[in-house]
């Protein structure tokens, strides 16, 4: 089986994250980036199902920018085969990177699809439902757990009563949440290894998609200051501001 993996150039997570003065978005020059957390996982994940003789081969793609190609070397030291970057300069959004994975799995017919259930930057957590619906393949989002047997899928989820274990026929589309499981950290030797595996570039025309941003972001503003908390000196006086003040009890 082979499995296709879609990851992300993002600003790392460590990042303090600065509004540009305009307010059109937020600072990315001289700033780290890194692989989107949610997208290394579920990488870790492929490379676990590789490594217990499920699939016999992984594929990772991004969507984005020249730079990106660092992120996909990044995912070939962690143990992807070979890597594809559909190289744009525009805003990527959900629906157009859908898109773009659809014709990537029209070419490279994987069984299975692995994708981060959200991104750090957007946080939409859109593009591997979207993918399923354009696909007509069943999706098994927000997986705690994967395994794989007899061409099925077993996906435990967690929901607001606990976990939920369902069966998804292959192929299909998972998306990776946080508890899945640790991403390895990529060892100097399969760092060098890396820069040898095969890494095709392919334009968005030459998939027949249509990258365009179809939303538009109007403006974008820092979160409120927290005000410092008050003392207060009895029960009733605390009853009073939660009501009053707060608001948050009747």
């Amino acid at each position: 089986m082979k499995i296709l993996c879609a990851v992300k150039r993002v600003v790392d997570y460590n990042v303090k994250i600065r509004v540009k003065t305009d307010q059109t978005g937020v600072e990315t020059a001289n700033v780290k980036f890194s692989m989107n957390p949610f997208d290394e996982i579920a990488v870790e994940e492929a490379v676990r199902l590789k490594e217990s003789g499920a699939a016999t081969e992984i594929v990772v793609v991004a969507v984005g920018p020249t730079a990106a190609q660092e992120t996909l070397r990044t995912a070939l030291a962690m143990g992807a085969d070979r890597a594809i970057l559909v190289q744009t300069d525009l805003e990527t959004q959900p629906l157009g990177v859908a898109k773009a994975l659809k014709a990537i799995v029209a070419k490279e017919a994987p069984g299975l699809v692995i994708v981060g259930k959200q991104a750090i930057d957007d946080d939409c957590n859109q593009t591997g439902q979207m993918l399923a619906a354009l696909l007509g393949w069943g999706q098994g989002a927000f997986a705690s757990k994967i395994t794989a047997a007899n061409g099925e899928l077993t996906v435990t989820r967690e929901v607001d009563g606990g976990m939920e274990t369902i069966v998804l026929p292959l192929p299909a589309v998972v998306t990776a949440d946080l508890r899945l499981n640790e991403p390895r950290y990529a060892t100097l030797p399969n760092i060098m290894k890396a820069k040898k595996k095969p890494l095709e570039i392919v334009a968005p025309d030459a998939l027949g998609v249509d990258l365009t941003p179809r939303l538009t972001v109007l403006k974008v503003e820092e979160p409120p200051t927290r005000s410092a908390g008050v003392k207060v000196p009895d029960v009733a006086t605390l009853v009073a501001k939660l009501k009053n003040e707060a608001k948050v009890i009747p």
